[in-house]
């Protein structure tokens, strides 16, 4: 491990904050995470101490900061060496109002920056997503791969939706104060993150393949997934605290492009008594309801094309695949049965 300091990692209780939390104790590493309330820290402590044991805990502190509040910020920062600005809002359902979504991924990006400037903090890596790449470049039909010199232009979106938004001018915003304030700054932009839950407190993405389980997805649309497993995603944070030429570098976390039926396939195989369904939602009825908002609106920009984003950036990185996507859609399944949060549909 180089010597790197004090780390401090917002959004602790998420799926991929605790992930990272996780990582950088089991290497040494010294860590401080945000949490809105010190009421929920036992959402962080308790899954890593069942997975590290209570050893490495002390080398965790756990911090009140909320993003839409200054309140905490300060003290957090100070002495720190590194933010890992992980915090982000991830909503099943589209908002009426987009600013749900939209203002705490740029008022809290804003915050977390303009706080570590004032403490003088010069590095930070912050999670994007592969929302702030692959969109409004005109593409509507067929295949197309992405890497990381694509920008998302939402001016060229003929439907946007709150988290594509927030995300991208929240990037927009980071790299503009980055090259002002001269913070080493680096992206990583995961796709759709699944992986082992560590606790109940699980992430609404993983979803896409407890919903398959549980009966609650009764019907698949035909578009498909970049997969990541957040072991990865988590991974490449680390490693780019690790890797000074990571500096000014955008990564995307993205293992193979899987189709939503394919997902049902392999879990069909590898779980026989879930009756995960085979039906399809035609394109036509997912374009014409995603005029009204929902959760189609969030796919619709994927709906009849194949947005593929090459991760083999993130993948030299790393110094190794990505682990397989079918290997990540199993190891959900594994841990949302086996944690109780789902419930087997009866026939």
């Amino acid at each position: 491990m180089t010597e790197q300091g004090l780390i401090l990692v917002t959004g602790a209780t998420g799926f991929v904050g605790k992930w990272t939390i996780l990582e950088l104790l089991r290497k040494g590493y010294r860590v401080r995470g945000t949490v809105r309330s010190l009421a929920r820290a036992g959402e962080v402590t308790a899954p890593l101490g069942e997975n590290l044991g209570q050893g490495p805990l002390a080398n965790l502190e756990l911090v009140e900061a909320d993003l839409l509040d200054d309140k905490g910020w300060a003290e957090a920062m100070r002495g720190v060496s590194t933010v890992m600005h992980v915090a982000t809002v991830i909503r099943a359902d589209e908002p009426k109002d987009q600013d749900v979504v939209v203002r705490p991924a740029l008022e809290g990006t804003t915050r977390v920056f303009r706080f570590a400037n004032q403490a003088g903090i010069k590095r930070i890596i912050m999670t994007s997503s592969i929302a702030t790449v692959g969109y409004g470049h005109g593409q509507t039909s067929g295949r197309r791969v992405y890497d990381e010199t694509y920008f998302t232009n939402l001016d060229n979106m003929r439907w946007t939706w709150a988290y594509c938004v927030g995300k991208t001018k929240a990037e927009q915003f980071s790299w503009a104060f980055a090259k002002d304030h001269g913070i080493e700054l680096t992206t990583i932009h995961p796709g759709a993150i699944i992986g082992p839950a560590l606790d109940t407190h699980a992430s609404i993405s993983l979803r896409m393949v407890s919903g398959l389980l549980d009966g609650s997805t009764p019907a698949m649309p035909s578009n498909g997934f970049s997969i990541i497993d957040v072991r990865d995603v988590a991974a490449l944070h680390v490693a780019a605290l690790e890797n000074p030429e990571t500096v000014g570098q955008r990564y995307l976390a993205t293992a193979e492009y899987v189709p939503f039926p394919e997902i049902g396939k392999i879990l069909r195989t590898a779980h026989p008594d879930w009756h995960v369904t085979e039906k399809h939602v035609p394109d036509w009825i997912i374009k014409l309801i995603a005029r009204f908002g929902g959760p189609a609106r969030q796919i619709i920009n994927d709906i009849g094309n194949e947005k593929v984003f090459d991760g083999s950036k993130g993948e030299k990185l790393l110094g190794r695949k990505f682990i397989p996507a079918k290997d990540a859609i199993l190891a959900t399944a594994d841990s949302v049965i086996k944690l109780g949060l789902i419930k087997q549909k009866t026939t």
